[in-house]
């Protein structure tokens, strides 16, 4: 409702510097541009006798400051706020802006229905006579509209689980393409939100959008998880900041988006106050405050209420939580079977066919689950390294790469071990095999079949490069694109895939992957790019990035077997339009006759089937054929050689029409079987 109204508000409150005579606990402000108001909603304390300040109110959108007045506090609210009073006070009024502060000339209309506006409002309290600065407070300005929104993520999750639901049904068959389209998928969400990770200026409209698919990384908020991992944590030796459900923003560097801008009027912090310190509920961010966001991991975690200390923790539960349901589905699918195979002595034979292929079909889609969950486990597990907070996520990180990466490990030892033995083509003829380990390499052709660990390498370079190189984003961007590229330049020389439309589909991929990369280095905070464009930017990135899911769920859908089902209905709408065209035809061969017979009933017709009078043959006609000798051409074929003596005479034709006519005994004669020749004689 708001949003419609073409207002701004503030969404999140934070103090710009450690408060020394006035305590804040409510912060609001909403701006109408209809009528060019302000309506603020105060509520503070004051911790000093006979103060008056007057109040300096800053507005800045996108780096543009439509609004900076100062307002004498003794002239509102009939001086009640003259001087500041020594206990709890709320105060609320409305205030028309003068004529001079042009809002609407200086504001451009789209601030107010873009997504993730980018400002914030100051208001700072000043001393009068000695302009000392008693309270500096900001807050960041909403419009209502944003790119993250939960209906997304629940559409976007609940695809995924269908697809999963066909691609384990069509996945009895090895070679099926719709359980790789589903990896490829998943690899594609965790691609849009660790694009997010960079240690980059990222405007806030991308990142609200990459956290429609924070799920895919396992970053799942429940506030009873977090409670849980933080008592962990402080009791295992864990002294980082805990989960809170405040927004992330209000910790943001204020050099960062949504900010834009280094509040230089700060003081260092008061003694006795620390960096951290909370003050009813609004917390204290100053240049030099250690609580402040870095660009990232960090952030990106916090924006989903999740402390940058628990990350793998989340992570590490809600993947064993998937394990287990995983588990769950297959030892519930063993039960069925065996059940069935009980109540069904008749066809035991064939239930107990599929109990001896299931541990293979469980073994493939362990294989599957490895491959969708082994980026978020190994970011998150580096991240974790990176950080000086509690043993007990630090082991439990190891032991869990080092489950993954080993149970991943044995599967590409054996697959590697008996293309060495034998030959790549054992791969793919040995069912055992092919139904246990074909997830790696079944979608590619038989001498590319190693080609399965290239991807596999990106994956651990880009959680090396986002992990350990969160420090600087220019060195991440450099060594990403230079992944990027070595991945688009091997699908292009290499072909891997068995079809051409595959290869282009995976260049499809790898070339998103390094155009959105590309676009990164807008990001970069020392190229001091403009709010605007680099939210343009942005939105561009969000939108390619949306039309390359709908190109992978389009994808989806045509390997789900829908094509197939249109080809059959297709096809039975051909037949019964053959089959009535025939029966049009035949009747229609029937009136003719019909027609016939009731003319040739008006005629007289000889008795006999001779002509009624006799007409001589041509002597030089009437003659037998010479003796052919045979054909100087031999002819051999597995078809031509089992056909009866009456269909192997050659016809009475030139060799030159022998040779050219495609149907001619030379051009059958391309592919011989066994050696032999098959000479045929008239």
């Amino acid at each position: 409702m708001l949003a419609r109204e073409q207002v701004l508000y503030t969404s999140s409150v934070t103090y710009c510097d450690p408060p020394e005579s006035l305590l804040v606990q409510q912060f609001d402000i909403i701006y109408y541009n209809n009528n060019q108001s302000i309506f603020f909603n105060v509520s503070a304390s004051s911790v000093e006798e006979n103060v008056n300040v007057t109040a300096s109110l800053l507005l800045n959108v996108y780096g543009i400051k439509p609004v900076n007045i100062t307002i004498d506090l003794c002239d509102i609210l009939g001086g009640a706020l003259c001087p500041l009073p020594m206990y709890n006070f709320v105060g609320s009024d409305t205030l028309s802006l003068p004529s001079s502060v042009d809002i609407a000339n200086n504001l451009p209309g789209i601030a107010f229905v873009i997504p993730d506006l980018e400002g914030y409002a100051q208001l700072s309290l000043n001393e009068v006579g000695t302009g000392a600065l008693k309270a500096c407070v900001q807050a960041t300005l909403s419009n209502g509209w944003s790119m993250n929104q939960p209906s997304v993520s629940w559409t976007t999750a609940g695809i995924t689980i269908a697809t999963t639901a066909v691609a384990a049904w069509q996945s009895l068959s090895p070679t099926a393409l719709l359980p790789f389209r589903l990896v490829d998928l998943l690899h594609l969400y965790q691609t849009i939100a660790a694009s997010a990770f960079l240690n980059l200026n990222y405007p806030v409209v991308y990142r609200a959008y990459a956290l429609n698919f924070a799920w895919a990384l396992g970053l799942v908020h429940s506030t009873s998880m977090q409670s849980s991992i933080d008592s962990m944590r402080h009791r295992t030796g864990g002294n980082m900041a805990n989960s809170t459900s405040s927004s992330a923003v209000e910790f943001v560097n204020r050099k960062y988006s949504p900010y834009n801008a280094v509040v230089t009027r700060g003081l260092p912090s008061a003694p006795g106050i620390a960096d951290y310190k909370i003050f009813s509920t609004v917390a204290t961010v100053t240049g030099t405050s250690s609580n402040v966001l870095d660009a990232g991991v960090p952030t990106y975690v916090n924006s989903v209420n999740i402390a940058s200390a628990n990350a793998f923790m989340t992570v590490f539960l809600c993947l064993l939580i998937f394990y287990a349901v995983a588990i769950g589905v297959f030892a519930l699918i063993y039960a069925v079977l065996f059940v069935l195979q009980r109540l069904n002595p008749s066809q035991s034979d064939r239930y107990v066919e599929h109990r001896v292929r299931y541990p293979a079909f469980v073994r493939a889609w362990t294989l599957r689950l490895v491959l969708m969950t082994i980026f978020p486990i190994i970011v998150f597990a580096f991240f974790q390294w990176t950080l000086k907070d509690s043993w007990v996520p630090v082991l439990l990180s190891v032991i869990s790469v080092l489950a993954i990466c080993g149970g991943l490990g044995y599967a590409v030892f054996v697959t590697m071990r008996e293309a060495r033995r034998s030959t790549p083509y054992s791969l793919y003829s040995r069912p055992e095999l092919l139904s246990s380990y074909g997830p790696l390499y079944a979608q590619y052709l038989n001498p590319r079949y190693f080609y399965f660990l290239i991807p596999l390498a990106a994956i651990v370079l880009r959680s090396v490069f986002i992990s350990f190189g969160h420090a600087d984003g220019l060195p991440q961007i450099i060594l990403l694109m230079i992944l990027e590229l070595a991945v688009l330049t091997s699908i292009l020389v290499l072909r891997p895939h068995k079809t051409r439309g595959a290869d282009v589909f995976s260049s499809f991929l790898a070339i998103i992957r390094l155009v959105c990369t590309g676009l990164l280095i807008a990001f970069l905070e020392r190229l001091n790019v403009s709010p605007i464009p680099r939210v343009a930017i942005g939105i561009v990135m969000a939108v390619i990035f949306s039309v390359t899911v709908i190109v992978v769920l389009i994808n989806l859908v045509l390997h789900s077997g829908v094509n197939r089902l249109w080809s059959r209905r297709k096809s039975s709408d051909s037949d019964s339009t053959v089959h009535q065209e025939s029966s049009a035809e035949d009747n229609g061969m029937l009136e003719k006759d019909e027609q016939k017979n009731r003319l040739f009933s008006t005629h007289s017709r000889p008795g006999n089937s001779t002509p009624e009078r006799s007409v001589p043959l041509d002597p030089e006609i009437n003659q037998p054929y010479p003796p052919i000798t045979p054909t100087t051409g031999n002819i051999a074929s597995t078809h031509l050689g089992n056909m009866p003596r009456r269909w192997s005479i050659t016809p009475p034709t030139s060799p030159t029409d022998s040779i050219d006519s495609p149907t001619s005994p030379t051009h059958i004669d391309s592919q011989p079987e066994n050696g032999h020749e098959q000479h045929l004689s008239h």
